[in-house]
C-alpha cells in the first residue's frame, strides 16, 4: 500500500506539472526493473561486475518492498537508467533514494550519479563523465556521505565530510540543490548539511592573491626575541660534572681487589649540573613583526551565479565497489519538489519502522530460546531475484566469507581519488 500510494503522488504531481516535476521515479515495485536499467558491460573483460537482483531483504514491512541488491562480494556494480532530459537552471533540483546496508557493511559504496547526455550505458564505468554523486560511502572508520559536483570538467568535493548510517536498516539520503546556490543535505528527513556552494566548495578562484610585485625587505626582523648582550656565564659553570659518585653506595664485604679489580662506587646524575650555559633572551629592539604578503584583487575572478546549474541531466547511475555485498538500492526519485520528496521518505521511513520492529522481535525470541538459535533455525521469508528473475533465496547468503580481504582507508582515499 504504500507504494501504490507514493505512485498516486507521483502521478498526481506529473498531471500537474504546473505545482511540481518528476523527472524520474523507481520503487521496483515490478519486475521489469531491467528494461529500464541497463546493467554495464565495461567490467566483462574482468570478470569483476557483481549480480544484482530484487529482494526485499531480511527485516520489511510488506512483501511488495522490493529493491535493487547487490550479491556478490568483491566486485563492481555499474548500472544505470535514462530519463527524459532536463536542465536544473533556475529551479530546485532534488535527488533522493534509499539505502539499507543489510550486511553490515565494512566496506563499499552506497552511492549514486546524475549524469548527462552523451553517456554510453554498456560502457558506463568509474570513467564516465557525471554532473553530481551523492550517497554514503563506508571503508574501515572512514564513514561519510559524498557529495561531489563536476564544474567545468573537474569534480569538486564537499570540504567538510558529512555523516552517513551504518547500522542495517533502510535510510533515505536527499540532496535538495537550489537555484540561489545553497543546498541541503538530510538522511531520513532530518538535515545534516546546508550551506552555500561557494562556501563550502573550492569552486572559485580566490577573490584576492598575493601582489607579485611586493616581496618582504631584505632587513625585515622577524625574531622576536635575542641573547641579552649583558648576560654573563657564571664562573666555574662547564666544571659541574654531569654524574657524580653515590655517596652513599657502599663497597661489598665479598669485594676482593685483587679479583674483581678496584672497586669503584656507581655513577649517579649530579644534582648541581644545570646542562649547557644559555644566555637569557630579551625582547629584539628591532623586531617588526611577522611580514605579511600584500593582496592585491584577483583579476582572474568573477563569481559565477550558476554553478549549481546542469544544463543536461538525462542518467542515473550506481557506480560502485563492495567488498561485502548486500546492500539494497530503492525508492528512487528525481524532482523539482522538496515538500514532494518529503513525504515520499516519510512513507519510507514508515518501512524503517517496520524493520527495527521486525529485529526487536528477533532479538526477543533469540533471547528467550538461545538452544533454538544456537540450532541455526531461523525464520526468514525474505524474497530475492537475481539478473535472470528467479527465485535464488536459499543460494543467496548475508554472511559473507570471513575469507573476504577488508581494505583498509588508504584504499578508499584511492576509491574516492579516482572518482575525483
Amino acid at each position: 500500500m504504500n507504494k501504490f500510494f507514493s505512485f498516486l503522488i507521483l502521478s498526481f504531481c506529473l498531471f500537474f506539472t504546473i505545482y511540481c516535476e518528476v523527472y524520474f521515479q523507481d520503487d521496483f515495485s515490478d519486475s521489469n526493473w531491467q528494461n529500464r536499467w541497463v546493467i554495464s558491460k565495461s567490467k566483462d573483460s574482468e570478470g569483476t561486475h557483481g549480480k544484482l537482483g530484487l529482494t526485499n531483504g531480511k527485516y520489511f514491512k510488506e512483501k511488495s518492498d522490493f529493491g535493487l541488491q547487490t550479491q556478490e562480494d568483491a566486485r563492481f556494480y555499474q548500472i544505470s537508467s535514462e530519463f527524459k532530459e532536463f536542465s536544473n537552471e533556475g529551479k530546485t533540483l532534488v535527488l533522493q533514494f534509499s539505502v539499507k546496508h543489510e550486511q553490515n557493511i565494512d566496506c563499499g559504496g552506497g552511492y549514486v550519479k546524475i549524469l548527462p547526455a552523451g553517456l554510453n550505458q554498456e560502457q558506463f564505468n568509474g570513467d564516465s563523465v557525471y554532473n553530481i554523486m551523492f550517497g554514503p560511502d563506508i571503508c574501515g572508520s572512514s564513514r561519510r556521505t559524498h557529495l561531489i559536483f563536476n564544474y567545468k570538467g573537474k569534480n569538486h568535493l564537499i570540504e567538510k565530510d558529512i555523516r552517513c548510517e551504518t547500522d542495517e536498516f533502510t535510510h533515505v539520503y536527499t540532496l535538495v540543490l537550489n537555484s540561489d546556490q545553497t543546498f541541503q543535505v538530510l538522511i531520513d528527513n532530518e538535515n545534516v548539511r546546508s550551506g552555500n556552494l561557494i562556501n563550502e566548495f573550492k569552486f572559485l578562484l580566490p577573490k584576492e592573491i598575493k601582489d607579485p610585485s611586493k616581496s618582504k625587505p631584505i632587513d625585515w626582523v622577524e625574531l622576536k626575541e635575542i641573547d641579552d648582550p649583558n648576560a654573563v656565564k657564571p664562573e666555574g659553570w662547564d666544571n659541574i660534572p654531569r654524574q657524580i659518585s653515590d655517596p652513599t653506595a657502599v663497597k661489598p664485604e665479598d669485594w676482593d681487589d685483587e679479583l674483581d679489580g678496584a672497586w669503584e662506587a656507581p655513577q649517579i646524575p649530579n644534582p648541581q649540573y644545570k646542562g649547557e650555559w644559555k644566555a637569557s633572551k630579551i625582547p629584539n629592539p628591532q623586531y617588526k613583526g611577522e611580514w605579511v604578503h600584500p593582496l592585491i584583487p584577483n583579476p582572474d575572478y568573477y563569481l559565477d551565479d550558476k554553478i549549481y546549474a546542469f544544463t543536461s541531466n538525462k542518467f542515473i547511475g550506481i557506480e560502485i565497489w563492495q567488498v561485502k555485498s548486500g546492500t539494497i538500492f530503492d525508492n528512487f526519485l528525481i524532482t523539482d519538489d522538496v515538500q514532494l520528496a518529503k513525504s515520499a521518505a516519510q512513507t519510507v521511513l514508515e518501512q524503517q519502522a517496520s524493520e527495527k520492529a521486525q529485529k526487536e522481535e528477533e532479538l526477543s525470541k533469540k533471547g528467550g530460546a538461545s538452544a533454538s538459535s544456537a540450532s541455526g533455525s531461523s525464520d526468514d521469508d525474505s524474497n530475492t531475484f537475481d539478473n535472470s528473475g528467479e527465485d535464488n533465496s536459499e543460494e543467496f547468503d548475508n554472511d559473507n566469507d570471513d575469507t573476504n580481504s577488508i581494505q583498509n582507508d588508504d584504499d578508499d582515499d584511492e576509491r574516492l581519488h579516482d572518482e575525483l
